[in-house]
């Protein structure tokens, strides 16, 4: 990732920030949670019909998706789409509507807030667009499908790794990564978690993670977008996978104002 410099803010009067451990720690999902359509589906409008071939469509394996970004990227490379065409594409989609503020009201409590993606995307089109937003630095870690582009233009993908939980797609099981990162940075922190951990998404491969949280956590979902849809499903059928609080979303300003108040409880 590309850390812009940025001036650091003065210390402010001796308080938990000159430990530099903050106390939340946020994820974020990507493709229509910070961005507002599917990077996929942008750059398949680059396409001179806007559409794929229906060989290609019918391919499509439910939860093997990886799989099927991977042929989507194949073909617009036969097709003559340039890595230039097709990042220039990833970086024009618009942030979801008060994503940018939520970003800003971030920034201003970075010494509370650690930030990380979680994404089924991939690395090219994440840096990207974080690059040209200028939220990079934001973000203390990345986790995508690591990809690249090969010698004849092509983006090639990797699956981010193997895992063995029976309800997500092969290639990535947000949970566990959720889970590693978390004592992973416990233990970098001196045996210190954090105070309370959120989650961002909107698909329903953003349940998943959810499960990693708990009573004093928050999962925002986007309002009737499958994330939301199946957690309703679970709190009606008075599941108890879930214990961390449901908070649907609409813009980037329902979520400010869940943080906003949270950061008053002190």
């Amino acid at each position: 990732m590309h850390h812009h410099r940025h001036r650091e803010r003065p210390p402010k009067m001796a308080s938990s920030s000159t430990t530099n451990n903050p106390r939340f720690l946020m994820f974020f999902d990507f493709d229509e949670t910070m961005i507002s359509e599917n990077s996929d589906d942008t750059v398949v409008n680059l396409l001179p019909n806007q559409q794929l071939p229906k060989w290609l469509l019918d391919s499509y394996r439910e939860g093997h998706y990886h799989e099927f970004s991977g042929k989507i990227t194949a073909y617009l490379a036969e097709q003559g789409i340039t890595k230039d065409a097709l990042l220039s594409a990833v970086q024009k989609i618009p942030p979801n509507a008060g994503m940018l503020d939520l970003f800003r009201f971030l920034q201003s409590h970075q010494q509370d807030f650690e930030l990380v993606v979680v994404s089924d995307a991939n690395t090219c089109f994440i840096e990207r667009w974080l690059e040209h937003n200028k939220l990079g630095h934001l973000f203390r870690k990345v986790f995508t499908n690591p990809s690249h582009f090969d010698d004849s233009g092509r983006l090639v993908l990797q699956p981010f790794h193997s895992h063995s939980c029976p309800r997500c797609p092969d290639n990535m099981c947000k949970q566990v990564i959720l889970r590693e990162y978390m004592a992973g940075r416990e233990k970098e922190r001196g045996g210190v978690g954090f105070q309370r951990v959120f989650y961002a998404g909107d698909g329903s491969n953003d349940v998943c993670p959810t499960r990693a949280l708990g009573p004093q956590d928050a999962a925002f979902a986007r309002r009737d977008y499958p994330m939301h849809k199946l957690m309703m499903e679970m709190q009606q059928s008075e599941s108890t996978e879930i214990k961390a609080n449901v908070v649907p979303w609409v813009t980037g300003a329902d979520i400010e104002d869940y943080l906003a108040k949270i950061m008053k409880e002190r």
